[in-house]
Formats: structure tokens, C-alpha cells, sequence
């Protein structure tokens, strides 16, 4: 596979994007909408380039006719330790210098990953269960119901949950109804990261 260029790469982390969220690859209009490009056929000039480095396959006359193929470029994130999805929150350490392998099917590469080791089940109807590796982004704000690890700063411990800021008090959701929410003041949540994506362990 020859190197790609910093716009083929982009065209490849989108694609792998639209496919890791969708189910299904974008057609040229919308990579052309998306990375901004001025025409289809420099988008079709980028893919012929993809296509004879042998990171995708092509279908012809077929709109979503990309096929990523399994020689993706991998990369590495380090793997931080483990993060409570219980009842209660757990410390985790970031003294563990263990890497994980992923491929842009999984995450597009960018900085800020990291990953965590899921301990308890409060997240299992969000799909994410006992012994799974969620993949996060660094990042110190989040939106309404993202899912984020949520430091509690009077405890020094970690927490995944969703998030709901309430006003005065902040919102920390599961998703499982067996456990409960967990409530806090604004000023002892420290949120570390956003969920970017889910490993699931098979036993």
C-alpha cells in the first residue's frame, strides 16, 4: 500500500467515518460536501488514487460503490486502565502504559484517543458491557447526553455516564434501570473525555 497524501487521508477518515456510523459509505456528492471540494471529479480523481494504493475497492455505477478494504492503515492508543460503568464510580490510573491497536473503521485517527477498560454494567443498554474498551477523545466540555468519563473531583474517582447538567446540580445518567443517576455540584465534575467508540469483548 503506498503512502497517502494529507487529502487522501482525510477522504479515508471520512469514508471509514460514514461507514462506522451509518453501516454505509457516503456517495461522491457527499464527500464532496463534506471535505469541501470544489468538484465530483476530484473527489473521483482522490478515489482512483485510494483505489490503486489498495485502500479501497470500487464498484462501478453504483452511488455508495466503496468498499474499505481490511489492509487499513492501524494505529495505536494508550490504554489507561479501567473505568467504572457501576453503581459507584471507581479510580483509574493513567500510569498504565499498555497500547491498543485500532483502524479508522473503528475511529478515525486523531489526537486526543485514549482508551479504558469498562468495569460494571451500568451502560449495557448503551451497548457496552463488563470488560469492553471504549475509545475516548480527550476533551474538558460536552454536549447534552453525551456520553462522557466524568472525574468527581471530591472523590478522585471516575465515572461513565451520560451527561445532564440540571442547573444547579449536574446529572450523571446510566443506562441501565436498574442503577440510579448519579447527582452532583457543577463544580465537582471534571469531565476527561468523550466516547468516540465501543470495543466489545467476546467471551
Amino acid at each position: 500500500m503506498g503512502r497517502l497524501s494529507k487529502r487522501q487521508d482525510e477522504m479515508h477518515g471520512f469514508i471509514a467515518d460514514s461507514v462506522n456510523r451509518k453501516g454505509y459509505p457516503p456517495t461522491h456528492e457527499e464527500i464532496r460536501q463534506g471535505l469541501k471540494m470544489s468538484t465530483k471529479s476530484l473527489v473521483n480523481h482522490h478515489l482512483k488514487a485510494l483505489e490503486s494504493k489498495g485502500v479501497i475497492e470500487r464498484e462501478p455505477d453504483t452511488p455508495r460503490g466503496i468498499k474499505l478494504l481490511d489492509g487499513l492503515r492501524s494505529f495505536k492508543v494508550p490504554l489507561l486502565g479501567q473505568i467504572a460503568a457501576s453503581a459507584e464510580p471507581i479510580s483509574f490510573s493513567d500510569d498504565d502504559h499498555e497500547e491498543i491497536e485500532l483502524t479508522p473503521d473503528i475511529v478515525q485517527k486523531q489526537d486526543g484517543l485514549y482508551a479504558l477498560r469498562v468495569k460494571g454494567d451500568s451502560m449495557i443498554d448503551a451497548l457496552i458491557n463488563d470488560g469492553d474498551i471504549v475509545v475516548m477523545r480527550h476533551q474538558a466540555v460536552a454536549e447534552v447526553g453525551e456520553m462522557v468519563a466524568v472525574r468527581l473531583k471530591d472523590r478522585d474517582e471516575t465515572t461513565l455516564k451520560r451527561f445532564y447538567p440540571q442547573g444547579k446540580r449536574v446529572c450523571l445518567q446510566p443506562a441501565n434501570p436498574k442503577v440510579e443517576p448519579i447527582f452532583v455540584h457543577p463544580a465537582n465534575v471534571e469531565i476527561q473525555g468523550k466516547v468516540m467508540a465501543v470495543i466489545r469483548q467476546v467471551a
